[in-house]
C-alpha cells in the first residue's frame, strides 16, 4: 500500500519546496531526474511526521541542507536517531558546503549509496 502523508504535512511540504533555500536549489537541480548515477531521490517529502529535504528510498538514504540555526539541535539528534533506527543513513550538509563545494557533496552521496546496495 503507497503511503500517505496527512494532508497538513503535504501542505507543508509544498509550500517548503517553493520557498526552497539556495542551497537546497543547487543540490535538487543535482539530484533531480535520476542525474546521480540513476538515484532516484524525492524532495520535502513528509515521513513519520518529518518533511526531509531529500529521501532516496533504495538505498535508504536521507540528505539534510542546513543553515546555522541547526548547529548542536536536540530536535534533529532525536529525528537521525528516529531514521536510523529505521534503517536510513543521514547525512547532514551545512549550506555552505553545497554552494561551495556541490561536487564534492554529491561525491559524498554517491559514496554513502554504494556502501548501502
Amino acid at each position: 500500500m503507497r503511503y500517505q502523508p496527512p494532508n497538513g504535512h503535504r501542505k507543508h511540504a509544498r509550500a517548503m519546496r517553493t520557498d526552497a533555500t539556495k542551497a537546497e536549489n543547487l543540490l535538487w537541480q543535482a539530484l533531480r531526474r535520476n542525474q546521480l548515477e540513476g538515484l532516484t531521490f524525492r524532495r520535502q517529502y513528509p515521513l513519520d511526521g518529518y518533511i526531509l529535504d531529500f529521501v532516496c528510498f533504495r538505498p535508504k538514504l536521507i540528505v539534510e541542507v542546513d543553515g546555522g540555526q541547526h548547529s548542536e539541535s536536540a530536535s534533529d539528534a532525536r529525528r537521525d536517531a528516529h531514521f536510523r533506527e529505521n534503517g536510513f543513513a543521514v547525512f547532514r550538509f551545512w549550506n555552505d558546503d553545497v554552494i561551495r563545494n556541490l561536487d564534492g557533496v554529491c561525491r559524498e552521496i554517491l559514496v554513502a549509496a554504494g556502501k548501502r546496495w
